[in-house]
């Protein structure tokens, strides 16, 4: 059987094009570039359509890591997931959480029992515009992360426990270029294909791990709400139009000092599933003043999204009603305040917009602790 090291570090940043932690680090010797297989970061841009924080924060690193991966900057791309989340609203802290995978022997696994941290990645095809929010990109990303499970080595679908994909969103001109051609797009509004994107996405991931029986029609995306994944995590930005795709679960083929746990957040003040998800990995102390274990928390993956039926729990929120301010930067606010509060960190991963991920207005966290 491959066995695998996988390493996960955290790295605060100072702006979206701040790549001077990792390359310290990498300087230092306690990064090997050539072992980076993923990057998830979260920048303060908006979040929106226009937050090209995101595309920037991409720039920067590709540009960086180029000369240690022997690529020219615009293939970085192809070796390395990138998935930028934009908005750090409230005490969301931004920062980047890099993950290295490299292959060693059954000799240098220290004797390491049980399943662990193991992570695999893949992508999609391009898409056409038209195909977003649609049947055809629910099947690709099905397939894509049926291939990063192979790429982690798990076999299970129960031992996934966190999959983050980056899906694109529709611009004027792709709109535009989709017309053009004599097709039609799932929405003319740009925002509001970022929505599409991401139920469509999620519903991939649902239907990969059988979350989801049988086929899924185009009229159920942002329309039935029961069906939903409850480990998917999806982002929609500018820069690209593909899914990229990163698989995070336990397996046996791993040798890494790190597990990852998740729970479901049925609301954007559910405390009491941020708890269990610190509990599946061991992080969590009721007996304790300071319930977290010291040194041990490396970070918290969580979706929020704005109940869609306006209330939570019996109070009317009015999240959906301001016009100053979108929906989702309320709920990524919300959620992130709740979760740092337990985490006793800000700079923890929060990504607003859950549409099919998790129940409505709820959305899938995770933990990743050190052993």
């Amino acid at each position: 059987m491959r066995r695998t090291l996988v390493d996960v570090i955290r790295i605060p940043t100072k702006g979206p094009g701040d790549v001077s932690g990792l390359l310290q680090l990498i300087e230092a010797g306690k990064i090997e570039p050539a072992s980076i297989l993923a990057i998830l970061g979260k920048t303060e841009g908006n979040g929106g359509v226009n937050d090209f924080t995101r595309e920037y924060a991409v720039a920067a690193l590709s540009g960086a890591l180029a000369p240690y991966v022997g690529l020219p900057q615009h293939h970085v791309e192809r070796k390395i997931a990138f998935v930028m989340s934009g908005g750090t609203e409230g005490v969301l802290s931004p920062h980047l959480t890099v993950f290295a995978r490299r292959a060693i022997s059954e000799g240098l696994s220290g004797g390491i029992a049980g399943k662990r941290l193991s992570i695999g990645i893949a992508q999609t095809r391009e898409f056409m515009p038209e195909e977003l929010g649609r049947g055809v990109q629910i099947q690709e990303t099905a397939n894509a992360v049926r291939l990063a499970m192979a790429d982690a080595g798990i076999d299970d679908p129960q031992d996934v426990h966190f999959v983050q994909i980056k899906c694109p969103l529709l611009t004027s001109d792709r709109i535009e270029a989709a017309h053009a051609r004599g097709e039609s797009t799932v929405t003319t509004s740009a925002y509001g294909s970022m929505a599409y994107s991401r139920g469509a996405s999620a519903l991939g991931v649902a239907s990969a791990l059988g979350e989801v029986e049988g086929m899924i029609d185009d009229a159920e995306v942002l329309k039935n709400w029961n069906l939903f994944s409850s480990v998917a995590s999806t982002s929609a930005g500018i820069e690209l139009m593909h899914n990229v795709v990163i698989a995070l679960g336990n397996s046996t083929s791993s040798a890494s000092p790190f597990v990852i746990g998740h729970a479901v957040m049925r609301d954007a003040i559910d405390a009491a599933a941020v708890i269990g998800a610190l509990e599946s990995v061991g992080l969590w102390a009721r007996d304790r003043p300071d319930p977290i274990v010291s040194g041990r928390l490396i970070n918290i993956f969580a979706k929020a999204e704005a109940s869609p039926d306006g209330n939570v729990r019996g109070c009317r929120h009015t999240m959906l009603e301001d016009t100053d301010i979108s929906a989702t930067r309320h709920a990524r606010a919300a959620v992130g305040g709740l979760i740092s509060g337990l985490a006793g960190t800000g700079a923890v991963y929060v990504s607003g917009g859950a549409e099919h991920q998790g129940p409505p207005g709820g959305g899938p966290v995770a933990a990743i602790a050190r052993l």
